[in-house]
């Protein structure tokens, strides 16, 4: 099959000519999902302030993260499919100006169910985005090193995750909470321009390539994967969306930050350790990331008043989970074949759907039972997850791949 670095819209299904990858072209990927992460988990610094601009309480505040994940996760599978055909550059532009939008028109809202109106169309901006990163770097990259491709391409996305709280939370000590989404606008407006400049505009898929989902959904090993992926960010979104709270029932409220931090550097570090072999490892990688993060969650669970136990173990979740989404896409991708386009769409349905499922299903424990309910929880979600990746040799995660 050919290839070529033409900035035009191209009808061949990767780009690169070189077996270097394209590194400019895979940071616009990596930095557009960044800034959709960013984005959606922006308000979980800032809630206290927010509620106060918005004339409401701090637990309705944070519905606008949950709403936004659930815009994400209703638009993923309609919007990719309705823009399928569309000219892969031109789409991921138009999820960026509509999260560059969104985030300037919020800074100046006061009024809660406008902010939730933007919140939800910010949202089904990042469900176009999200779908088209995977399959993008896929066909950017050179024969063997599209797993490699695809983590950078999908980083910006642990990443986001990990620094979208305390940027958040820096940002508004500096001018307000409505700076950080000031700041949010100017960062996707950025991305917009190197995305412009450094993405080749490759062509969408022909009508009569598609699949449908129940097509997509009974192809061996994708359901296992979709659990697997579902159970693990579930788990995850339990957690990381009342971090303050479980560090508040730790006695380590005046150590958010640096707990924060430290999952970042973990993160961030994963990101590195996993794109270098996940192209040959990829279900030693699962496993490893399954298994470590429910260790982890462990040691939260019985040494929750131990602070250097519980700044090792959720460095150890970091490191865990930075390059989940990565892997578990790759997963998918590898599965599924000439089908990954939609498979990835779906993927990212579950992906998001599981956040604000983690979010809301954390705080209906907290409430109903206790904070330290939130890690039992989550240690049985990651059980029946390790479970389901070890148990997928065959199709979802094969001991080959």
């Amino acid at each position: 099959m050919s290839r070529t670095s033409t900035e035009s819209v191209t009808p061949t299904p990767a780009v690169a000519r070189r077996d270097r990858l394209p590194g400019k072209a895979l940071l616009g990927l990596f930095l557009a999902g960044f800034v959709s992460i960013l984005t959606e988990c922006l308000p979980a610094g800032l809630l206290p302030e927010m509620s106060r601009t918005l004339g409401t309480s701090v637990s309705l505040t944070g519905q606008t993260v949950t709403l936004y994940a659930l815009a994400t996760a209703l638009g993923a599978i309609p919007l990719a499919r309705a823009t399928t055909r569309w000219p892969r550059r031109h789409v991921l532009q138009l999820a960026l100006g509509v999260v560059a939008v969104t985030n300037a028109l919020t800074a100046l809202s006061d009024d809660y169910k406008l902010t939730l109106v933007l919140r939800f169309v910010a949202g089904l901006g990042t469900g176009l985005i999200w779908p088209l990163l995977g399959g993008y770097a896929a066909r950017l990259a050179p024969a063997g090193r599209q797993g490699r491709a695809i983590a950078i391409a999908l980083a910006g996305t642990p990443i986001g995750l990990a620094l979208g709280i305390p940027v958040g939370t820096w940002l508004s000590g500096l001018g307000g909470w409505q700076l950080a989404f000031h700041a949010s606008a100017a960062a996707t407006v950025a991305t917009m321009a190197w995305v412009l400049a450094t993405l080749p505009n490759l062509l969408g898929q022909p009508v009569e390539a598609r699949f449908t989902i129940s097509q997509v959904l009974v192809i061996p090993g994708l359901r296992p994967i979709l659990f697997a992926l579902a159970a693990y960010m579930v788990a995850h979104n339990i957690l990381y969306t009342y971090i303050t709270d479980f560090l508040s029932y730790a006695g380590m409220a005046g150590q958010t930050g640096w707990v924060l931090f430290a999952f970042g550097v973990t993160s961030v570090l994963s990101v590195l350790v996993v794109g270098t072999h996940i192209d040959r490892h990829l279900r030693k990688l699962v496993v490893g990331s399954t298994a470590v993060f429910a260790a982890s969650v462990l040691v939260l669970a019985l040494f929750t008043s131990a602070a250097v136990l519980v700044y090792v173990a959720v460095a150890a979740w970091g490191f865990a989970f930075g390059s989940s989404p990565s892997l578990f896409i790759g997963a998918a991708i590898n599965a599924t074949g000439d089908a990954a386009d939609v498979a990835q769409s779906v993927t990212i349905t579950v992906f998001s759907a599981s956040i604000a499922v983690g979010g809301l299903t954390g705080g209906l424990l907290i409430s109903g039972l206790s904070t330290a309910s939130i890690t039992w929880a989550a240690l049985a979600l990651l059980i029946a997850a390790a479970a389901t990746v070890i148990g997928g040799r065959k199709h979802a995660f094969p001991r080959n791949s």
